[in-house]
């Protein structure tokens, strides 16, 4: 015998009432975890002793970089033409270190007479410290203010550091020279956006390093280089800092590039990036 109509139905909607309830809540505990633990899914700080550290730097021809109090702040690699042509500034990438750019200044220094610096973020490496966009800017802050004066400065940022690199030449466009971006993204929270479409990423993100509005006070040559195979920060977020970039710009895109990857010999880009800079360098302030 059939069940009445009238008591399938309250059944059936207190069913849906159930599911709609446990999908509210799953999604309000993911919004959560993502605003509780946002800083672990953004950093992924490689660490090691200062002994690892300091056995790493001399196997990669660099020198501890130390502030006016004796605290290392990044490492650095004298031009071995002296006396230099201009100083060079490393902001890398999550998940990177300041040792492993070395072969940043392998490929430029015999192009271009640079003094090469690579800033050690806060928990990064052997530094002491915490990562956030703050302890970031601010070490960046210290390091661009321990730099020579009176020489043309130029600033690298590869992903992550791209924000950290915009930040520097917008706060101190006297300063900065030209700059190249590896893989960079107009602001963080459209990259996380992308990576969690569901959840209200705008709201959520504490650390959103806009690099599109830093770029705004800045007038000096900006090169941007994107990967066409780039699922970290697709190449869409580069390409939107550029378009909206209204200085000097040049755009290097490598289409079966994957991730701060240079497809083509890295002597002929880095050779295009020089020439770029020196074409369009700011006065020396």
């Amino acid at each position: 015998m059939s069940q009445p109509l009238q008591t399938v139905r309250p059944s059936l909607k207190k069913r849906l009432l159930r599911v709609v309830v446990f999908l509210v809540a799953f999604y309000l505990v993911s919004c959560v975890i993502v605003a509780c633990f946002q800083r672990q899914m953004i950093y992924h700080p490689p660490i090691f002793t200062a002994a690892l550290a300091d056995q790493i730097g001399r196997k990669a021809n660099l020198k501890r970089w130390t502030n006016s109090s004796g605290q290392n702040i990044g490492w650095k690699r004298p031009s071995p033409v002296q006396p230099a042509q201009g100083q060079l500034l490393i902001v890398y990438g999550n998940g990177s270190w300041a040792t492993g750019c070395a072969h940043y200044a392998d490929v430029i220094q015999p192009i271009a007479a640079l003094d090469v610096f690579v800033l050690e973020y806060p928990g990064y490496g052997d530094r002491p410290g915490s990562p956030s966009q703050k302890n970031l800017f601010s070490a960046a802050d210290e390091a661009i203010q321990l730099l020579g004066t009176n020489m043309l400065t130029y600033i690298l940022g590869e992903s992550l550091g791209s924000g950290v690199a915009s930040y520097l030449a917008g706060t101190y466009p006297g300063k900065v020279n030209g700059v190249i971006l590896l893989s960079p993204y107009n602001c963080l929270t459209d990259v996380a956006q992308y990576h969690m479409p569901m959840l209200p990423v705008h709201l959520l993100l504490v650390d959103r390093f806009p690099s599109e509005d830093y770029l705004k006070n800045y007038q000096g040559a900006v090169g941007i280089m994107v990967d066409g195979w780039d699922e970290i920060v697709p190449e869409k977020f580069g390409l939107r800092l550029y378009d909206g970039y209204a200085g000097p710009k040049k755009l290097w895109e490598f289409p079966r590039g994957e991730h701060v990857s240079i497809t083509e010999p890295p002597e002929k880009f880095w050779r295009e990036v020089v020439d770029f800079w020196q074409a369009n360098s700011l006065p020396v302030h």
